[in-house]
């Protein structure tokens, strides 16, 4: 078993929700804000400005999660060894600079480039942002402090395509991703962080055992992701639901849930709000698959966003508080890297058995997930895991 973090000793500065924290959210709010400025306009500019085909949409739109996914492993080392705030401003800068590749005339060289760079910083972006607001917070509040961050990054993706809609251009919501990465580095130097590195800290698997059971828990969580905002529509269309508006209240129940019941892990046992959470996104899911119309429909996305708001905060405090404080910023980055390689893997799945069988089966695919990370969970939650 690992030493207990409290032995290590590693000075993290003050601790609590004050400034210094909030100016950290502020600072993820506005980096995510810029990635999502640019979202909604990749496909059509990619199409109609540089003449791509349909195929190249798709291979340039999932470069970001494949070079997200692999960095992974480069931004939770980073975070442990040269500090949180030093990844937390490497990925802004590979923000900014995935903004000035959109604006280079490099036609879809510029594109690949910076949804590269972009998937690169958004990995340590997430893993710089989430250890360091943990330990501003205090470890004892890491379910409250994961689930400010969570605000920050769905407000800021919420904010995002909105104000990249309204400035009419991709070249202009372009030119806002690196402003805002800018801004936030602006914010960010404010802040001060007083992390020390372990002074002999021991060679780590890039893959260790006793993550895998959280990593697939929470990957299998998100497998209806990918369901939800690429079939959601599609099916209340068929089905006679409101597609629109059960999307609005899933995104904005989560974002919700998460400012106001996110330390809901910290004060009772995260096992109980991972599995009520799991219970109320499996009531959700077979709604949207079994009971079509706009009623069910909208029910259906509020029990599936509000159960969707605590099983990652769940795992994640349960597993950061036994982790040692210089082995958390990788322990981020593996939990992360399983909800990418599950968000991907489960995309194409859910399109393949849509496809076949229709598209309750990708909203049953998703229900399979959650089952299976009741299973898997057992294993986080365990008198074992926990070191009893």
């Amino acid at each position: 078993m690992e030493v207990p973090s409290e032995a290590i000793p590693v000075h993290t500065g003050a601790r609590g929700l004050g400034a210094r924290f909030w100016m950290l959210i502020a600072a993820t709010f506005l980096a995510f804000c810029g990635i999502g400025s640019v979202t909604p306009g990749i496909a059509l500019h990619v199409k109609h400005d540089l003449g791509g085909s349909d195929r190249t949409i798709g291979f340039v739109i999932g470069t970001f999660s494949v070079v997200a996914l692999g960095s992974r492993f480069i931004s939770g080392p980073l975070a442990d060894r040269k500090g949180r705030k030093a990844a937390f401003l490497t990925g802004l800068a590979a923000c900014s600079l995935a903004g000035v590749a959109y604006l280079l005339p490099l036609g879809l060289t510029g594109m690949y480039l910076g949804r590269g760079m972009q998937g690169f910083g958004e990995a340590c972006l997430y893993t710089g942002a989430a250890a360091w607001a943990v330990e501003s917070a205090g470890i004892h509040r890491s379910s409250r402090a994961l689930g400010f961050v969570s605000t920050g990054i769905w407000g800021g993706f919420s904010a995002g395509p909105v104000i990249g809609q309204w400035l009419g251009s991709f070249e202009r919501a372009a030119a806002l991703q690196v402003v805002a990465a800018l801004a936030a580095a602006a914010l960010l130097s404010r802040v001060p962080e007083h992390y020390q590195a372990h002074p002999s800290p021991a060679k780590r698997k890039w893959l260790p055992r006793d993550l895998i059971p959280s990593g697939l828990a929470v990957g299998c969580v998100n497998m209806q992701y990918p369901v939800i905002t690429g079939f959601l529509i599609l099916h209340m269309a068929k089905t006679g639901g409101s597609g629109p508006a059960a999307f609005s209240a899933y995104a904005l129940m989560v974002l919700l849930a998460r400012s106001f019941l996110g330390g809901l892990p910290d004060r009772v046992p995260a096992q109980y709000t991972f599995y009520g959470g799991l219970a109320s996104m499996a009531a959700g899911l077979s709604l949207l698959a079994l009971m079509p119309g706009p009623v069910a429909s909208l029910i259906g996305a509020v029990l599936l966003g509000f159960g969707f708001a605590f099983p990652w905060a769940s795992i994640a405090a349960t597993v950061l508080k036994r982790t040692p404080s210089h082995q958390r910023g990788s322990t981020v980055g593996v939990l992360s890297a399983f909800v990418d390689l599950f968000v991907g893997s489960g995309s194409f799945t859910a399109g393949a058995l849509a496809e076949r069988y229709g598209y309750s089966s990708a909203f049953l695919l998703a229900l399979g997930g959650v089952a299976m990370a009741a299973v898997v969970g057992t294993r986080v939650f365990s008198p074992r895991a926990n070191g009893v």
